[in-house]
């Protein structure tokens, strides 16, 4: 039998993350790779993917930066296959590009519709699928955590986000995490979301400025903000062996503002 740290270990293991070049994407990377994981990030620019992999070798952590814009569909194959051949195999991905938009619902731009239901959603869906089919799914083993939001649980309240696109993205996410799990559990694939709460971050920050960081962490039971250790845990016990039980779950990580 394991002990916990065994079955915690990423050692021997590949992941990707996407939106890996900063915030949470970045803090989800530097877990996995604090495991043991061998970490391949990507991210649209390439100078921010330099400074996250220096800033991950600096922790130790064995991590390669790849340039890659998965809204669009045909970046999607050539950017599995460029993963394949750097690491071998794929054990984890995380799918946590994302994009938002802020406009009232009655003026909502189209344009702004597209561009983040096709990044928060579509892109999540073509580059699971081609993972599967590359990789977990003949290893008959793999773990996917997808990145939902609490915004895709709830409504926004009065006077904070006007961000109909990305909630609605969101709740896309959680439900499709579900139905994954269901399809993909007999392939000793395990599909998980994590549902972050207000974290300060670049998507976060007219959120921050508008409201104001004391109002948001009120609304919270723990009183706080997300910081650059609370997905950690939350990310390691989905890409491990510690949650190999545990499919199509969704677990927010609020400070406890979903749970009022």
């Amino acid at each position: 039998m394991r002990t916990v740290q065994e079955l915690f270990s990423l050692r021997g293991r590949t992941a990707i993350v996407t939106g890996g070049s900063r915030g949470l994407g970045l803090q989800m990377a530097e877990a996995l790779g604090e495991q043991g994981a061998r970490v391949l990030v990507a991210a649209r620019k390439r100078g921010e993917l330099d400074a996250a992999v220096a800033h991950l070798a600096a922790r130790g952590i064995e991590a390669v930066g790849v340039a890659v814009d998965l809204a669009d569909e045909t970046a999607v194959a050539p950017f599995v296959d460029d993963a394949l051949a750097r690491l071998g195999r794929i054990d984890v991905l995380v799918n946590n590009a994302g994009a938002t938009w802020g406009a009232p619902a009655e003026d909502y731009p189209l344009d702004a519709w597209d561009k983040v239901m096709n990044l928060n959603v579509r892109s999540v869906f073509l580059l699971a699928q081609a993972v599967g089919k590359r990789a977990m799914i003949p290893a008959r083993a793999g773990r996917i955590v997808n990145v939902a939001s609490i915004a895709g649980l709830a409504g926004n309240p009065p006077g904070t986000m006007q961000t109909i696109a990305y909630n609605t993205s969101k709740a896309a996410v959680i439900n499709f995490t579900r139905a994954l799990a269901g399809e993909w559990g007999r392939y000793g694939i395990t599909v998980n979301a994590i549902a972050p709460g207000f974290f300060p971050s670049k998507m976060t920050q007219g959120l921050l400025d508008a409201v104001g960081a004391d109002r948001l962490a009120q609304g919270a039971p723990l009183g706080r903000l997300g910081d650059d250790e609370d997905l950690k845990g939350a990310v390691a016990l989905f890409a491990s062996d510690a949650g190999k039980h545990i499919t199509g779950q969704v677990l927010a990580v609020d400070g406890g503002v979903s749970a009022v």
